[in-house]
């Protein structure tokens, strides 16, 4: 369930964070804003429903995540594919996500 909190959340802090880039970047109107805003907001609280303690942690293995769907968004939105390096680094974020998130504690 995690893992799918993670990808909503994902979703919404990369479309978000595009809107910035379309308008700063892109010369899109300044409206793109306006969904930007909403989505950063909607990736805010979608992160606080992951069953975690410690808000540190829960970003902390997001980041893996987040690293995952941004190569997803450059290939699928972007249509630049990932590189071998690229795909190396995600597969080794992931693999530290998953450590954070599912190490036994205490």
């Amino acid at each position: 369930m995690t893992y799918i909190i993670f990808a909503f959340a994902a979703l919404f802090e990369i479309a978000g964070c595009f809107a910035f880039w379309a308008w700063l970047k892109l010369e899109n109107p300044v409206w793109w804003l306006a969904p930007g805003m909403v989505s950063l907001a909607l990736f805010a609280w979608i992160l606080t429903l992951v069953p975690s303690e410690a808000a540190g942690r829960t970003f902390a293995a997001y980041g893996g995540i987040y690293i995952l769907a941004s190569l997803l968004w450059l290939w699928l939105v972007e249509s630049r594919v990932p590189d071998r390096y690229d795909i190396g680094g995600a597969l080794i974020c992931l693999a530290g996500a998953s450590l954070i998130l599912f190490a036994p504690r205490g």
